[in-house]
């Protein structure tokens, strides 16, 4: 559960065993189990208000998508990459920018991908606020 295996347990144990002693013991074990029962019950009353409020879309949702674990940087870059090369006439957003070479050698979305264009890209200047430098 938290990643603690048998002998780690014990070893708790015995410590909790020496710290509270053997008198105490027995009532902070009782607490722990109605602090376990009642995160259990806020847990079961967050589903059924959830399942209430959601209707019938709480059970179509897919939460292992959701599932933070999940998380890849580099897959979230290589999407958005590719989002740049799926636009309406799947051509390339820098053969957008600049015209199609009238010779060389073309591809078959008519871009010369062996020779560099003549007219260098027009970059807009990077935003610069006097005030906050």
């Amino acid at each position: 559960m938290f990643g603690i295996n048998g002998g780690e347990f014990l070893v708790l144990l015995v410590v909790a065993l020496v710290v509270l002693g053997p008198e105490r013991l027995p009532h902070y074990a009782e607490q722990l189990a109605g602090l376990v029962k009642s995160a259990r019950r806020f847990a079961k009353g967050a589903q059924a208000q959830m399942r209430e409020e959601l209707g019938p879309e709480f059970d179509d949702i897919d939460w292992q998508k959701l599932d933070p674990r999940q998380y890849d940087p580099r897959r979230i870059v290589r999407e958005a990459l590719t989002e740049a090369w799926n636009d309406d006439d799947d051509e390339p957003v820098a053969a957008k920018s600049t015209p199609p070479a009238s010779s060389g050698a073309a591809t078959g979305s008519g871009v010369d991908l062996g020779k560099k264009s003549a007219e260098p890209a027009k970059a807009s200047p990077a935003p610069y606020d006097e005030d906050a430098t």
